[in-house]
């Protein structure tokens, strides 16, 4: 039997907006296919080892929240992450875990905020935010059954611009994603995915959290090949509904 072990860092201060719904998901669609699965919760404090993990998430919070465990994140924890990262562990960063996996954040007055550099892109604080559902279309998900889109919730005034070596999520269909000006969504690098929507992300969009798990279980186990079907009638309403609804 495969059994994945799946760790949220900060989960009692980065959990804006739902985003511990994402861990629930992983779990069930796991749990419904027979694959065992054991979340670990760390925050400040706990020791954080990240060979000891398949997934490992990081979700969104405000500006109050990230300040309190920057210490923490890039002094305890950094070096694990950015290792992890660099040996293909697979990570989900949503909104502000987004950013921190970044290199810097650069406030609208100017003051610059290192973070983790685990990839290469930073952020820009702006003035005005970028509120609102959005639709955006992921190319590694389309196959035969399904168009690729993905249905989320963007809130942030942050602009995230990506390196040469880091990859969009998706692009933009409707909706503002990285930064309102080059279309894009998210980013990833290497087995890394991270997005700007909150909602949360993976009940309402179960292919991407599917393949999340396969990749997971790939690195894992040399044999798996794939996972096998369960049913996603009321996933799949619950997205189609949602973009039928934003699309007007």
């Amino acid at each position: 039997m495969y059994e994945l072990n799946i760790c949220h860092l900060y989960p009692d201060l980065l959990n804006l907006y739902g985003d511990r719904g994402n861990i629930m998901a992983l779990k069930m669609r796991c749990v419904w296919r027979g694959i065992n699965v054991n979340v670990s919760n760390i925050s400040i404090g706990d020791k954080f080892d990240a060979e000891a993990y398949d997934i490992i998430f990081l979700g969104g919070g405000q500006d109050y929240e990230q300040e309190i465990i920057q210490d923490d994140l890039l002094n305890q924890k950094g070096e694990e992450i950015r290792n992890a990262v660099k040996n293909d562990k697979v990570f989900l960063a949503i909104c502000g875990g987004y950013q921190l996996l970044g290199s810097y954040y650069k406030t609208w007055d100017g003051k610059e905020i290192h973070f983790l550099n685990a990839l290469d892109l930073w952020t820009i604080g702006g003035k005005e935010r970028m509120i609102g559902n959005f639709v955006f279309e992921c190319d590694f998900l389309k196959n035969d059954h399904y168009d690729g889109k993905i249905v989320g919730f963007e809130n942030h005034s942050g602009r995230t611009y990506l390196g040469p070596g880091v990859k969009p999520l998706g692009k933009i269909i409707k909706g503002y994603g990285n930064n309102g000006e080059d279309g894009f969504e998210g980013a990833i690098y290497k087995n890394v995915y991270c997005s700007y929507s909150h909602g949360s992300l993976l009940p309402k969009n179960p292919a991407l959290a599917d393949h999340l798990i396969s990749v997971a279980l790939k690195q894992k186990y040399k044999d798996f090949v794939s996972l096998s079907g369960i049913d996603d009638e009321f996933e799949n309403l619950a997205h189609d509904t949602t973009i039928k609804r934003i699309m007007g």
